[in-house]
């Protein structure tokens, strides 16, 4: 175990980084598995070097925001813990969820952002755990908030039912709620609740499932296609063509991730040969690198990419083999025999 020493200027700096109730020192702790107590007007931390190394930047980069005048906030805490390393647990956020600035935390999510900004079409391919669909919507409701669109359509395709939703028990509400879910997750962490259920009933925001796009034109609005690896072609052009005056379409999805029947080619994947080049589509490619969830969730991407690579090998290889043998069998079409 190795100790580390930081010396506060005066007491309220002492409070800055702590927080309400110690909020902050108790995160620390927890993300960076070491011991921290201040005494005398200093903060002692105790833990393994590595682990106490990263906790150290963590608390004298917050002291530089605290001596520079800005606020310690909340978000700001979250940005500078996950800058600092941790063992992925996520700070838990304001009372109510709602985050009012959500910025980038790779390389390729602020170009992902661009994009969005300077495309009419931009689609977000990559693994899970990118951020693909929660960056989409804090864009939509940012561009909303702005007054750069009237409003924000979400829908994802229901392809556990088979899109058929009129043959599931409950009212349409109870049908869609399940598949629709995360979208619902990401909007109530930007927004808070009142304002969201406003926004609903007022028709500024929607939910819906794909089969409930046909047939619309959408102007001024911000569209958002989620899990679009599950879209057939056809559902995907649809989809597509729904874009009306002043408005922007997002599309995220996993190709890697694709729960369609066998032999029906996904959407997605057909889009990205079919639409590539056209002025106006930008396509975004994420990877492992990009994901922020917990870090056991670069591993599992990991592993299941590496099982993924020997199936392939094994498959080329069997295949080789029985070529082999084909090629070693006795031409038996006529007469392969001695004379």
């Amino acid at each position: 175990m190795s100790e580390r020493t930081i010396p506060f200027r005066d007491l309220d700096e002492e409070r800055s980084l702590f927080g309400s109730l110690d909020r902050n020192l108790h995160l620390l702790r927890r993300m960076y598995k070491v011991d921290a107590v201040s005494r005398g007007g200093v903060l002692k931390l105790t833990g393994a070097p590595e682990a106490l190394a990263d906790a150290g930047r963590v608390v004298e980069e917050a002291l530089e925001l605290i001596r520079s005048g800005r606020p310690l906030d909340v978000d700001a805490v979250e940005r500078i813990l996950r800058r600092g390393g941790g063992d992925g647990e996520r700070a838990p956020t304001e009372a109510g969820g709602v985050r009012p600035d959500v910025e980038p935390r790779t390389e390729n999510q602020a170009k992902y952002l661009e994009a969005i900004n300077k495309s009419t079409i931009t689609f977000a391919i990559g693994p899970a755990g990118t951020g693909k669909s929660f960056l989409a919507v804090a864009m939509a409701v940012a561009f909303l908030k702005k007054g750069t669109f009237r409003r924000i359509i979400l829908c994802r395709p229901a392809v556990e039912a088979g899109e058929s939703l009129g043959f599931l028990p409950g009212d349409m509400a109870s049908k869609v709620d399940p598949y629709l879910r995360p979208l619902y997750d990401a909007l109530h962490a930007l927004l808070p609740r009142m304002q969201l259920e406003r926004y609903m009933e007022e028709g500024v925001v929607e939910i819906l499932p794909l089969a409930y796009m046909r047939g619309r034109t959408l102007d001024h609005a911000c569209i958002i296609l989620d899990e679009a690896q599950n879209t057939t072609d056809t559902q995907m052009k649809m989809a597509l063509t729904r874009l009306g005056r002043n408005s922007k379409m997002i599309v995220t999805g996993d190709i890697t991730q694709v729960d369609l029947p066998r032999k029906v080619v996904s959407g997605l994947a057909r889009a990205r040969r079919v639409l590539s080049g056209i002025d106006g589509v930008t396509f975004m490619h994420l990877s492992k690198v990009d994901i922020v969830r917990h870090r056991v969730v670069v591993d599992v991407v990991r592993a299941y990419s590496r099982a993924e690579e020997n199936d392939r090998h094994e498959a080329k290889e069997r295949l080789g083999l029985g070529e082999d043998e084909r090629r070693g069998q006795p031409d038996r079409r006529g007469g392969g025999g001695p004379q």
